[in-house]
């Protein structure tokens, strides 16, 4: 028979929105189960090997205060247990990686670390109960309400059959939505529903979804061969092109994309002193030796998670669970081809031919075969909300004459990235990189049209395709998030759903000025817009 267990929220999914709302639910006083099917918690900054990726604003504080609150820990992490340098242990913007996607770019086993850190006082004082390595399997729904979810025991096969007042769906791609029959949108929305100046012409496409990534850690160790048997299918991965790109997916050298300029984006510099390097190499580069103290760290490591391995072939989402499992081993397969590709093919940077030296790190990952624990998911299902929001809300070209992003009274968090749409899994789109302001979050976008007692805390939020593509990064799930999560709580305090926080203007200003005394920020001060190159640094407002 399954255990039976009760609690006021449910949490589904440990990534960083679903730590996120659970933080926020107990820091509010409310009793928390968070289900996550791997073994750690962060999602996209662990599991998947994504090291942050933020505004040019992240060391300003003009953030969440908890999102802060992790990003200090990571630090003090390798401050109180690396052996730094003197001159990186007295950086107060320390960076472990120096990679140059970010300034915080760190080991996911650390991120793991530091994220069980924040939950840890409220696991002891059992405010918070997590369930690592339960799967979830089944979801009983009754009107419009989940009454309870089936999950399993991954290490043991025991079920447990969970009930709770509220439930938050932050898994990787809006599993609880399917399974709850939630109203939902997957893949593209057509132009003519939308009216967004980049939405594709035509019919609307679930299928037609961004590409995913399995990345992988690598460091290098020139004198030594760490070359990997060949991957099964390697010849044909190696061939793969897209139209709109130069050459083949491996071997091509300009990218859109990754620099937002025409350059060349060379795979690797050589070992260089310099800051900032624009290779493929340093760009999301987690440890500098530099860094530490001589021999404590014998080469820096690198997380791959480029363009070279976007795996568009097929979907993975909203497909059946074989159709599923066939794209997810191809796009492993297509990640460690690149590797062996570099390691056997690739044109070196003194001339040669391939980096024998270059060995997978999976102890930095968690796994034993180096690659991540699990696919980066770009986007997958999206709830029908009560507000959806549009490119017109952010993006700088279809705001013309407006000086910043649409201002919404309702208002729970604030985000910034670019719009950032990677190549289709149709193979007819390429990337889609567009100018935005910065945003807020609107508390209509947390709000299924049907369900109430149901919220969406990532990239299963109320946007479109093409607003997608600025919601999904750390700091924006963890803002969304922590939101749900507080609004779960404020709900349950109140005695109403949530839907009747933003239908009541007094009830709204009460759950917003909660959310200020949680260190949520909800309004931008002036910052000009996310224009190419601007992820590097603060840019003053236009005059």
């Amino acid at each position: 028979m399954p255990t039976e267990l009760s609690t006021e929220i449910l949490v589904l999914g440990g990534g960083l929105g679903g730590v996120s709302a659970a933080l926020a639910a107990v820091r509010l006083g409310r009793k928390v189960v968070l289900v996550e099917e791997l073994d750690w918690l962060g999602g996209q900054l662990t599991s998947q090997g994504v090291p942050l990726d933020e505004a040019p604003w992240a060391e300003s504080l003009i953030t969440s205060q908890s999102f802060a609150a992790l990003r200090a820990g990571i630090r003090k992490h390798y401050q109180d247990h690396y052996p730094l340098t003197p001159r990186a242990r007295a950086d107060l913007l320390f960076n472990p990686g120096m990679g140059n996607v970010g300034t915080l770019c760190c080991e996911p086993a650390v991120a793991a670390r530091v994220l069980d850190g924040l939950l840890a006082p409220f696991v002891s004082s059992e405010a918070l109960i997590v369930l690592r390595r339960h799967r979830l399997t089944g979801c009983t729904t009754h009107a419009d309400k989940i009454v309870a979810v089936n999950v399993t025991n991954l290490e043991d096969g025991t079920q447990i059959v969970i009930s709770a007042a509220l439930a938050i769906d932050a898994t990787e791609t809006g599993d609880v939505l399917a399974m709850a029959d939630v109203e939902h949108v997957l893949g593209a929305e057509s132009q003519s529903e939308t009216n967004e100046l980049h939405a594709i012409t035509g019919p609307a496409d679930p299928l037609d979804q961004q590409a995913l990534t399995w990345g992988f850690a690598v460091d290098y160790l020139p004198t030594e061969d760490h070359t990997i048997d060949k991957p099964t299918g390697y010849e044909a991965f190696r061939a793969i092109k897209l139209d709109f790109w130069p050459g083949s997916q491996f071997g091509w050298t300009v990218s859109n994309h990754v620099t937002h300029e025409p350059l060349e984006r060379r795979l690797f510099a050589g070992d260089t002193d310099d800051e900032y390097v624009f290779d493929l190499w340093h760009a999301r580069r987690i440890l500098y030796r530099r860094n530490f103290l001589p021999g404590a760290i014998a080469s820096d490591i690198t997380i791959a998670n480029w363009p070279q391995i976007d795996y568009w072939l097929r979907p993975a989402v909203g497909v059946s669970p074989e159709e599923a499992a066939i794209a997810l081993d191809e796009a492993r397969r297509f990640s460690l081809s690149f590797l062996y590709w570099m390691q056997t093919e690739a044109p070196r940077h003194d001339g040669g031919v391939g980096y024998r030296g270059l060995r997978l790190r999976g102890d930095v990952l968690g796994t034993s075969d180096g690659l991540a624990k699990q696919a980066y998911f770009r986007e997958g299902r999206r709830i029908r909300a009560e507000f959806t929001i549009l490119e017109q809300h952010i993006g700088v070209e279809a705001r013309a004459g407006q000086r910043a992003a649409e201002l919404f009274p309702d208002s729970v968090g604030v985000g910034a990235y670019r719009i950032d749409l990677h190549p289709s899994t149709t193979g007819r789109r390429d990337t889609v990189d567009i100018d935005t302001y910065p945003f807020e979050i609107p508390l209509g976008a947390l709000l299924p049209i049907r369900v109430d007692n149901l919220l969406p805390a990532c990239k299963n939020l109320g946007t479109t395709r093409i607003t997608n593509g600025a919601y999904r990064v750390h700091p924006v799930e963890w803002s969304i998030g922590e939101a749900s999560g507080a609004l779960a709580a404020f709900s349950l305090q109140k005695m109403v759903p949530p839907r009747a926080v933003r239908q009541n203007p007094a009830r709204l200003l009460d759950f917003q000025a909660t959310l200020d005394r949680l260190g949520v920020l909800r309004r931008w001060p002036t910052f000009d817009a996310l224009r190419p190159g601007s992820r590097r640094g603060y840019r003053p407002p236009a005059q």
